[in-house]
């Protein structure tokens, strides 16, 4: 399809996603990255973070945990420790997920359990902000 991109996001149980988009946005762990239809080839590791990709004036929002992104001029594979799609995240978990990093965080601890806290608290804060942003697109 001309001016389309292929987009796949691909988790170890699944294929989550295979669409045809006009534009990705990714959570690059050296920052966001966009693709359009025929961008060059490359590959960057994915961060905790948000993937965006737009349909027409229509944009959908994914959480992403960790991963790897495969750029070719046609097609945009994102292959994910954990991806989930903004209508699957459950709103009430992801902020009692929250409330709990924010306590272990506070109550501190051995270096490793809090740095452990604080990757829990970025999880938990991404799907919060996907979730609610869908919430309210949707309301």
């Amino acid at each position: 399809m001309a001016g389309k991109i292929l987009l796949e996001v691909v988790t170890p149980e699944k294929l989550l996603l295979s669409q045809q988009v006009d534009e990705v946005i990714a959570p690059g762990s050296e920052g966001e990255f966009g693709v359009l239809p025929g961008h060059c080839h490359f590959l960057s590791t994915l961060r905790i973070g948000e993937l965006r990709y737009r349909v027409g004036d229509q944009t959908t929002h994914m959480a992403i945990l960790w991963g790897f992104a495969e750029v070719a001029p046609t097609k945009v594979t994102i292959m994910a420790e954990i991806a989930e799609k903004a209508e699957d995240i459950d709103v009430e978990r992801a902020q009692a997920a929250f409330v709990k990093a924010e306590q272990r965080l506070k109550a501190g601890g051995l270096p490793s359990e809090v740095k452990e806290a604080e990757i829990s608290l970025e999880k938990a804060r991404l799907r919060k902000k996907i979730a609610d942003r869908t919430r309210k697109a949707h309301a």
